[in-house]
């Protein structure tokens, strides 16, 4: 008898004994996305009871995470009492180890970036050699930022994909060569003493936009992600959406120019090889290949300056790039049907202006719901450091953030 293929999923009952942390976390998340909210109001926006509220309010006060303003007057009836996070409560460490830089920053609760530093990512012998070498300056930088290590909650790492996130493992990125199912999370954990969890970079970056209310106002967006590579985050509801192994969102084998070059898929005109720095850089004629990652950075950094000051090679390089990232925003914006469009990353910056150039024409006479919903284009405002504020949003989210799929009635037991 062929096996046969595991039963559906149905719709997931509330276990009763998880209703108390999850009705915290809806509450603590009601007081940070509205700083000054009252303990009534957020019965409004919970929808929980006035003595739920009060209760679990009290709890956040007695461990530090809120803090209680004066009394404000609110015409005759009784003065309501303004509550908001309490910022430097609780931390956040997010890593994001790019092929050619490594990015630190700290989050405190509200998800503010309090330090940030990017160094260059160290070329050890071997990968997991790598991985305790930026251990060690996550070790220094938290000693650097004078945070009490009992309000770290723990250390996020974003890094490309693929990676096994439920073993911690990278597995053979294609931008970090070399990186064959190497343990980050073991390895980070053992270096800075403190819980570690790994995510793909587009994942991170997404969850970063979440946090940051990026998406508040949209019931569906996406992220399009442009570094080394390019990938896209896609947001339904306030979620994250990973995929069957949390590999979601490569965009690198969507065909975006016919007649462009040989992609290693076997296909031509790959947004891999259309977007690629080394590609831009290739059409360019900038020279011999860059020695190194950090090498190409910069050749692709001096690409940009020639084509903002106008030299016509450069300048028809850059617009063919960004031409092919819009096609790829668009083949996202119809597949998904989102309301809003975010971009970032790394390179973002400096090809923002030129896909803001072609983009809005193309939306607006190709996508495909356009006449029903317009596709709200924007950059992030998050900032450069997307990924690594992503990674420290993830520990923030899993920390702090209501989860409905935890609410498990647990298996009857005979």
């Amino acid at each position: 008898m062929p096996p046969q293929p595991p039963p559906r999923r149905g719709p997931r009952g509330a276990n009763l004994g998880q209703l108390g942390t999850f009705n915290q976390a809806v509450v603590l998340h009601a007081i940070r996305t509205s700083p000054g909210v009252s303990r009534v109001e957020i019965g409004e926006l919970t929808g929980l009871a006035g003595q739920t509220v009060t209760n679990i309010c009290r709890r956040l006060l007695r461990d530090g995470l809120i803090v209680e303003g004066e009394p404000v007057a609110a015409g005759q009836g009784k003065p309501r009492t303004p509550l908001a996070i309490d910022a430097a409560a609780r931390h956040a460490v997010g890593v994001h180890v790019d092929p050619a830089l490594t990015t630190l920053v700290l989050l405190d609760l509200a998800g503010r970036t309090v330090s940030a530093e990017t160094f260059p990512t160290p070329r050890a012998a071997d990968a997991p050699a790598t991985v305790r070498e930026v251990g060690r300056r996550v070790v220094d930088f938290l000693h650097a930022a004078e945070v009490p290590r009992h309000r770290v909650l723990g250390v996020g790492v974003a890094t490309p994909g693929p990676v096994d996130v439920a073993r911690g493992i990278v597995d053979n990125p294609p931008h970090l060569p070399g990186w064959h199912q190497v343990p980050v999370r073991e390895e980070l954990e053992l270096a800075v003493g403190l819980p570690v969890q790994l995510e793909k970079d587009v994942v991170a970056a997404a969850t970063a936009e979440v946090w940051a209310g990026t998406f508040a106002a949209a019931s569906s967006g996406a992220l399009i992600y442009l570094g080394t590579g390019i990938g896209a985050g896609l947001v339904v509801d306030g979620e994250v959406l990973r995929g069957a192994s949390n590999n979601a969102g490569e965009l690198g084998q969507i065909v975006v120019d016919q007649g462009g070059e040989e992609c290693r898929c076997g296909q031509r005109g790959c947004t891999r090889v259309v977007v690629s720095a080394e590609e831009m850089l290739r059409r360019a004629g900038t020279g011999a290949p860059p020695a190194s990652l950090a090498e190409l950075d910069v050749e692709l950094r001096r690409l940009y300056d020639r084509a903002d000051a106008g030299e016509e090679h450069a300048l028809d390089v850059v617009r063919s790039s960004a031409v092919a990232v819009a096609r790829a925003a668009l083949l996202v914006t119809n597949l998904l049907d989102v309301e809003r469009l975010v971009l970032g990353g790394p390179y973002w910056a400096r090809m923002s202006p030129y896909f803001f150039a072609v983009a809005p024409a193309m939306f607006a006479a190709h996508a495909a719901a356009h006449d029903i919903h317009p596709v709200e284009l924007l950059s992030t405002p998050v900032g450069e450091h997307l990924a690594a504020v992503g990674a420290a949003s993830l520990v923030l989210d899993r920390a702090y953030s209501p989860r409905p799929g935890t609410l498990v009635i647990a298996p009857a037991t005979r």
